[in-house]
């Protein structure tokens, strides 16, 4: 499975487009997640190349960048890779910090 296709970066916010705004305001609209652990990204902007802006839900919930290139880099047990929601419905940052 391909993490990011074209048809998924079109619905996120350009780079820093979102900034300054109430987080009850910035949507979520990818969402990745290991199949093999409790760990979720949960992007809302892309630059365009490499980094995304959002929440990363793992050991702590937190607010911040993560890079496609490290997410399509990770390995699990048998070889298991990180995957993208096909089914996700977009939230805001707000309601899934405080889910």
């Amino acid at each position: 499975m391909k993490l990011l296709p074209e048809s998924e970066k079109a619905k996120l916010a350009k780079w820093r487009e979102t900034e300054g705004n109430n987080l009850t305001e910035v949507m979520a609209t990818v969402k990745f997640f290991t199949p093999w652990a409790n760990w979720t990204w949960y992007a809302a902007e892309f630059d365009g190349e490499d980094l995304f802006f959002g929440l990363v839900d793992g050991l702590e919930k937190e607010l911040g960048y993560f890079s496609l290139t490290e997410l399509e880099g990770i390995t699990g047990p048998m070889g298991l890779k990180i995957e993208r929601d096909l089914h996700w419905t977009p939230q805001n940052l707000a309601t899934l910090l405080h889910s």
